[in-house]
This record gives structure tokens, C-alpha cells and sequence, in this order.
């Protein structure tokens, strides 16, 4: 058997990056640029006001007081999205309003609230500040404001649209087939006859792969039959960027996938030292050469597998770097055995967060959804150890992080 570690390498390699395609922002979210972007003007790219009040020269409402107010005629109005006509000379002011381009001849702004908001002439009854943001004041012409390799958030693509891009280069999300297979199968919500079971993982891992960003086409049960799942495998291998299937790679007598990849597609079966989740494979399907990931049927295997090697691979092709499914580092809260030469996964709950202390819960069978709901984190066992004391230290992926 093969270490889960041994099994990703080999199943990382397989993988490269999606092409990069021009998205719009809109488009956008969650994806890796593939190229810098430039500012195409300043931020601002002209000088604007801070304020709502009058545009003026300091100078001339230098002893401005609730005593001694300075009187201006105001020679102009400018609102947001017009541009100012006249000059700001002595003895005159421009009522202007919050993003409003400066006039010329005004270098100072007298807040709406230090004036008696009069038209055509204010009385000042302080001194001006100066809340006017000059040009380029934040970003400059021509800068790099975003480099490859970032990930596109909402604040990053408000950015980009500030300094004139619609679109930008970026390695697109996946999409995604999930095929769960098995004549036991029923979709979720319909009342089960004797010996079937609904299908859970269909659901589960729809879900787990669209917190990751990757579109995503959920096949309706396909059943244990040879003729019907290679036709469907190779619909799907057209169009995608991956397949997923759930079932079918264990040893028994009907495990259909095996069965069909073994003569459709170079496809590899891996017994993988871990638990839950030993049988797995991964290859490449049709002409088009299409990854393929086979999962086990057993929803607690099937997720402990996304988590450990879907999660990475979906990155990969998303084109972020690195690709260790661990999220660090935690204390164990209480002692456990574990199987010897096997790494386990176990469903733990953290019960601290400074030091980061977990615990795990409820039993550990691979059939046990009810504690895999209340999980909140897998410790990952070494396979050399069979006892885990309470304050050892844990690999372990965190089931609440951020999607991404």
C-alpha cells in the first residue's frame, strides 16, 4: 500500500493548472490571476473633494470665526460627476460635494457644517482643512496593483475596476462531474425500498466542490451496470475538467467502475494506507485525456478523501500553489488509541482555541454519519503510532475554514 502522502504526489502530478482565460469581474471571484494587473490612470485620477462644503483658497478664510465670519460669493455649483468652468479667485468659493473635482485657483475645503450653506454668497465660520485627495494619492499610473498569483476577493476586484480593467486573466474554475454509482442508490428525499440507501455523496460532495468555486454537473444515480456507466463516463470526459466517481473501486463482485475504467481509460487502482478511505484511483479517461478521480462509496470515506486529495487537486487546477490538504498544527485534549500501520483520520471537535485543542467524537466506523455532522476537524494519526496521548501534537484539516 501506498502512504496517503505517496498517493497525492502521484496523483498531483497528473495535474496542471487550467488555461488562463480573459473572466470578467464579475466572473471572477475566487479565481487566481495569471498575469499582473497595471493601474490604467491614477487613484483618484483627478483631485477631489473629500467633503461636502466650499471649495476656497485657505488663504482667504484664514481668520474666518462664529464671531468674525468671512463672507464669499459662490460662483459655482459642482455636484459629483461634473466638472468645474470657473477659477477660484479672491473673495469667491465653489460649493462642492463629496468626489466633485476641485476648481482651479481652490486649494482647501470648507466643511458644509463650518458655514451657513448659504448660495450665492456663504458666510465661513472657520478656517478651512484641507480634505482635498490629490491625484494618484493612492494608487499611481502604470502601478501593479494586484500580482499573479493572487487570489480574486470582492475587495481585490473593486480594485481593479477602480483603475479600469472589466476583465482580467485568470485560470478559471473547474467544472466538475460527480458520478455516484451503485444499484443500492436512491436520490436524496425518496422513500427507500427494502436493501437501498439515498445517495449522500452526490449531495455532499456537490456541495464541498462548489465552497471551492468549481461549477459543478451532478449525474443522476448511475446504476451497476457496465453499458450505462461507460457511456455516461464518456459524455462527461468531453466536456469537463474533471470527473469524480463515488463506489464501484473496492474488491467485490459488482464494483462496476473498476471494472469499466480498467478497459476505457489509463486509470490506476491504489490501495492507500488509511483509514477511512483505502480504495481509491485516479487516471485519465478518452481521447481528451480527462482526470478522473474514483472515491469510495462510503460517505465518511468519500469525504475524508475529498478533504485529503479532491481539495488539493481542485487548487491545483485552479492554479493556486502549494497542495498539503493539513491545516496546521493541534493539541490533542484527551488520549486515543489507533490502528498500527494505517494514518487515521479521526472526526474531532476543537474544545480550545488558544493553545488550539481538539478532541475526537463520537465513534470512529467508517458508517458514522451523526459524528461526522458534529465534526469540526479530522486529526490525522501517523500510521506509526497506537496511542495518542492527551497533549500530543496533531497534523490536522480544519472542516470549518474558509472554502478556499
Amino acid at each position: 500500500m501506498r502512504t496517503p502522502q505517496e498517493y497525492l504526489t502521484s496523483l498531483l502530478a497528473g495535474i496542471a493548472p487550467l488555461a488562463p482565460v480573459q473572466l470578467a469581474l464579475a466572473d471572477v471571484g475566487g479565481c487566481v490571476l495569471a498575469q499582473d494587473v497595471q493601474a490604467r490612470w491614477a487613484l483618484p485620477s483627478f483631485a477631489n473633494s473629500a467633503m461636502d462644503g466650499y471649495a476656497v483658497r485657505a488663504q482667504d478664510v484664514r481668520e474666518a470665526s462664529q464671531v468674525q465670519p468671512i463672507r464669499l460669493q459662490v460662483i459655482e455649483d459642482i455636484p459629483a460627476g461634473s466638472w468645474p468652468s470657473k477659477e477660484v479667485t479672491f473673495g469667491t468659493a465653489a460649493r462642492i460635494m463629496t468626489g466633485a473635482p476641485v476648481p482651479q485657483g481652490a486649494d482647501a475645503i470648507v466643511r458644509v457644517e463650518h458655514t451657513d450653506g448659504g448660495m450665492p454668497v456663504v458666510e465661513v465660520h472657520e478656517p478651512a482643512g484641507g480634505h482635498i485627495r490629490s491625484i494618484g494619492e493612492d494608487v499611481q499610473a502604470d502601478e501593479v496593483v494586484l500580482r499573479q498569483g493572487a487570489v480574486m476577493s470582492a475587495r481585490s476586484i473593486a480594485l481593479a475596476a477602480a483603475v479600469g480593467h472589466a476583465s482580467v486573466l485568470a485560470h478559471p474554475n473547474p467544472l466538475v462531474a460527480i458520478i455516484s454509482t451503485g444499484s443500492e442508490l436512491v436520490e436524496p428525499g425518496l422513500p427507500l425500498a427494502p436493501g437501498q440507501i439515498s445517495d449522500v455523496n452526490g449531495v455532499m460532495l456537490e456541495v464541498s466542490l462548489r465552497q471551492l468555486g468549481a461549477r459543478v454537473i451532478r449525474s443522476s444515480v448511475v446504476q451497476d451496470d457496465a453499458t450505462v456507466l461507460a457511456q455516461v463516463l464518456q459524455e462527461h470526459a468531453r466536456d469537463v475538467d474533471l470527473i469524480i466517481t463515488t463506489g464501484g473501486v473496492s474488491m467485490g463482485a459488482y464494483d462496476t467502475v473498476k471494472e469499466v475504467l480498467t478497459g476505457l481509460g489509463a486509470v490506476r487502482f491504489e490501495r492507500v494506507a488509511m483509514q477511512p478511505g483505502m480504495p481509491q484511483g485516479f487516471g485519465t479517461l478518452g481521447s481528451t485525456s480527462t482526470p478522473i478521480i474514483t472515491l469510495p462509496g462510503n460517505p465518511v470515506s468519500a469525504l475524508v478523501s475529498f478533504e485529503a486529495f479532491v481539495r488539493p487537486v481542485i487548487r491545483r487546477l485552479q492554479g493556486h500553489e502549494g497542495s498539503s490538504s493539513s491545516s496546521g498544527s493541534v493539541i490533542a485534549a484527551a488520549t486515543f488509541t489507533s490502528p498500527k500501520d494505517k494514518v487515521q483520520f479521526v472526526r474531532a471537535r476543537f474544545v480550545s482555541e488558544h493553545p488550539l485543542t481538539a478532541s475526537p467524537i463520537g465513534a470512529q466506523g467508517s458508517h458514522i454519519l451523526g459524528g461526522l455532522a458534529q465534526a469540526e476537524c479530522l486529526l490525522i494519526v501517523p500510521a506509526e503510532v497506537e496511542e495518542v496521548r492527551a497533549g500530543d501534537t496533531l497534523a490536522f484539516i480544519d472542516l470549518r475554514r474558509d472554502p478556499r
